[in-house]
């Protein structure tokens, strides 16, 4: 496996009990680039995102992180690897104050980088800044996904995951979360970013993934994706 791919899966199999969700799926991620991955509800993306990073162990085949095999290794010995998960629905420590859930998670990154501060985040989600001594719990949904992407850029990740970027975020804080995974790929992280807003990720990405019943229909650039409308509308609905 190439050790310039952050992460590289092959024939990739997972089950849930006798459910077979994954079905032999090869996806990778090299330096530097964006990825999207689409594909209606069920069809298996939040469980791709899960055995990449060990929380569910793969069945079948292997995940390859920065050339070493991890396949269903502990999560924390992945994350070590420089990869930061973004959970659909957050996951943010309710009982911490915002200042505390960023304090908490910094780090240099796995070559001593620690290009993203405690300031830097602030300065990139100014609404945090508002907000330092509030809990956790009481912030909206859309600060929420602020504060759970700022607290894993703390840990200055090669890769960052982000599993649902805007689900169930007002029009406008969307758009705040699209500026900033424009501003993070800019800053040379690799991200895959799950999203039901195509159009959105289809503008940021350098590759795109669709996932149909656990399988890949469809691999290719954004600008090949925008020619196949007749893909677009029987796989993502629209």
């Amino acid at each position: 496996m190439s050790a310039d791919n952050l992460i590289a899966a092959r024939a990739l199999h997972t089950h849930y009990g006798a459910s077979h969700i994954l079905r032999g799926v090869d996806f990778t991620v090299g330096k530097g680039q964006t990825i999207g991955l689409m594909g209606r509800n069920g069809m298996g993306k939040t469980t791709l995102l899960k055995s990449l990073m060990g929380i569910v162990k793969p069945s079948g085949g292997q995940v390859h992180v920065k050339g070493r095999e991890m396949t269903g290794a502990p999560t924390f010995e992945i994350a070590r690897q420089g990869l930061a998960y973004v959970p659909e629905g957050r996951g943010i420590f309710g009982n911490l104050s915002v200042r505390e859930n960023l304090v908490m998670s910094a780090r240099a990154g796995t070559q001593g980088q620690r290009d993203w501060t405690y300031e830097r985040v602030l300065d990139t989600f100014p609404r945090l800044a508002e907000r330092l001594n509030h809990g956790g719990q009481q912030l909206s949904g859309g600060e929420q996904q602020m504060l759970t992407i700022g607290r894993a850029l703390m840990t200055n990740p090669d890769l960052l995951i982000l599993d649902e970027a805007t689900e169930g975020l007002a029009p406008l804080i969307a758009r705040e979360i699209w500026r900033i995974c424009g501003l993070i790929r800019e800053s040379g992280i690799s991200s895959v970013i799950v999203d039901k807003n195509w159009k959105h990720v289809t503008q940021i990405t350098d590759r795109n993934v669709i996932l149909v019943k656990g399988e890949v229909v469809f691999e290719g650039s954004s600008a090949q994706l925008h020619a196949q409308p007749e893909l677009l509308e029987q796989h993502l609905g629209v």
